[in-house]
């Protein structure tokens, strides 16, 4: 017999979500931490991670991403080494939108997904020229390439 039903997990996972996209920000740590507690670990990370995304875009660029990454850090703790990583990234991704210090091994030696995310979104000349030579992957690499060669072309006049 056939059943229309989702998994516990999917419909877990999309309360979860709904949760996560509504929190206010004095309860978010807390959610996330109870969400990471979820006996599917997978899932509940992949919820977690998502949060992290939404949540690091709209925040990378202001000052109080660094409160904000820093509680995050806490809530998600040393036993999920994949969302400490995308903490980490994200931190760099920051560094380098915002001209500040970052070390080039760090993005060598950084996710595809951070590498990707650089090259298609970043103005840094420094790093998409770093990924354009070293970038892990031929999309990596062309993506770079063709982001830089636009910033550095002069706008044309009508």
């Amino acid at each position: 017999m056939e059943t229309d039903e989702a998994p516990p997990e999917h419909a877990r996972f999309a309360a979860y979500l709904a949760e996560l996209e509504r929190v206010a920000d004095a309860d978010e740590f807390a959610l996330v931490t109870e969400v990471l507690r979820d006996p599917d670990h997978a899932m509940a990370q992949s919820a977690v991670v998502r949060h992290v995304d939404r949540r690091a875009a709209a925040l990378h660029l202001r000052p109080d991403y660094l409160r904000w990454a820093e509680g995050m850090a806490g809530a998600t703790g040393a036993q999920h080494p994949f969302l400490a990583r995308r903490l980490q990234e994200w931190s760099l991704f920051r560094a380098i939108a915002l001209g500040r210090a970052w070390r080039p091994d760090a993005l060598l030696g950084a996710s595809d997904w951070l590498q990707r995310k650089t090259a298609e979104s970043s103005s840094n000349a420094t790093a998409l020229e770093l990924l354009t030579v070293h970038g892990r992957t031929r999309r990596v690499r062309a993506t770079a390439h063709n982001r830089h060669h636009s910033l550095s072309q002069p706008p044309r006049g009508e």
